[in-house]
């Protein structure tokens, strides 16, 4: 995305990290769902990455495709007008192990 500061100059704004997959089980479908309706209720382009694949966050099959098992490191990478919100709800997802515990 790009944004303007006050002087007119362009520049890109971009979130990118990583996170590791913590539940026992890993990305799995019900993790993936859950994945794909937070990052669509978002107008942000959202990637996860692994392996040197990246998919489109927004898609139940790229998500599985990864394979993320417990203790994967996906980067995640961000972009669009909401990406700061978007990034926050991802990483809370993350964090709670998908309600899996």
């Amino acid at each position: 995305m790009w944004g303007y500061r006050s002087d007119k100059v362009a520049f890109l704004v971009m979130i990118e990290n990583q996170i590791t997959v913590q539940n026992s089980l890993g990305v799995h479908m019900r993790p993936a769902g859950q994945i794909v309706r937070v990052c669509s209720t978002y107008k942000a382009e959202v990637f996860l990455g692994r392996n040197g694949q990246e998919v489109n966050a927004k898609s139940v099959l790229g998500v599985l495709s990864l394979a993320a098992e417990r203790g994967a490191v996906l980067t995640v990478r961000i972009d669009g007008p909401d990406e700061k919100d978007a990034h926050e709800a991802l990483v809370e997802l993350f964090a709670t192990h998908f309600g899996e515990g």
